[in-house]
């Protein structure tokens, strides 16, 4: 486990604890992105519904459609029928995964919220880790994948593995990000935290990752980098040639927006979300009140 502490700016001079719907608060809000997953979120949704209501966590799930073009929508309506804790935000177009992980994030009610991807390569039982480091202290806590590579059930394939390391390699060199994985799909935020930090995100498809570690650290927020359980996925939607050459073209206009001091601009306006998200779906019953009755 790393812990990383940069001395910058007292992140409680930022802190947004309004919430976007007066809902009550779950402990956990859970979001999972999804653009064309018809294949795979049935076995999502029941590895993460059966997971909140196993281990009795007070719990939200919110999928975010991204434009999907199949039955995604369709498979996620059929679940919320049985699981009034599951709910659907859908994107009016295909706008990428930072813009979906930020327009979920900022609807969560949840006090941690996280995301994780649909392939779950990242078992959902491993949320606890990084839960556990945010009841801690933590702000921020983002799964790594190499900082014990025992813990890697099925590896990726070696081309996969060259480009993420020089990719990391990258992000340490252009913007100083000390971390072993900045790119893994499996991170958590204590709310107040989250609704600061996607408020100041720009980058909306694969390159979002490392922006919102470089604005956490730029807020000063104790960011914590924790080990987890982790299967590569053969049906991994990124294409190494295609996102890879975005996401590099990403570091760089994250680099370039710093040296302009557009996020200082927009640290001191805290920019309003009203376009960055769709319209606040109507929460359905929780697992809060659920529980409650039992």
């Amino acid at each position: 486990m790393r812990y990383h502490e940069p001395h910058s700016l007292a992140s409680s001079e930022y802190e947004y604890p309004e919430r976007l719907t007066h809902m009550p608060s779950p402990q956990y809000s859970i979001v999972i992105p999804a653009y064309n997953e018809a294949s795979r979120i049935d076995a999502a949704l029941e590895g993460v519904l059966t997971c909140v209501r196993e281990r009795k966590w007070d719990a939200e799930v919110l999928v975010v459609d991204d434009g999907s073009t199949d039955a995604t929508a369709a498979i996620v309506q059929e679940w919320m029928k049985s699981y009034p804790e599951l709910n659907l935000i859908r994107n009016a177009g295909n706008r990428g995964k930072g813009y979906a992980v930020r327009n979920g994030l900022l609807q969560s009610n949840g006090q941690i919220v996280m995301f994780t991807d649909a392939d779950l390569s990242a078992p959902i039982e491993e949320a606890e880790r990084l839960f556990e480091v945010i009841r801690a202290g933590a702000d921020v806590v983002l799964g790594s994948r190499w900082l014990e590579k025992s813990r890697q059930t099925i590896h990726q394939p070696l081309y996969r593995r060259f480009f993420g390391r020089c990719f990391n390699a990258v992000t340490r060199l252009v913007m100083g990000l000390p971390y072993a994985d900045t790119q893994c799909g499996f991170k958590a935020f204590r709310r107040p935290a989250a609704q600061v930090i996607f408020r100041l995100q720009r980058i909306e498809r694969w390159g979002f990752d490392p922006e919102v570690l470089f604005i956490a650290r730029k807020l000063g927020y104790k960011i914590v980098e924790v080990p987890v359980s982790w299967g590569h996925d053969e049906r991994s939607k990124m294409s190494y040639l295609r996102d890879g050459a975005r996401m590099l073209e990403d570091v760089a206009i994250i680099r370039a927006n710093s040296l302009a001091g557009r996020y200082d601009e927009d640290i001191a306006a805290l920019k309003d979300t009203s376009g960055m998200i769709t319209p606040p779906v109507p929460r359905r019953t929780g697992a809060s009140e659920m529980h409650s009755n039992h």
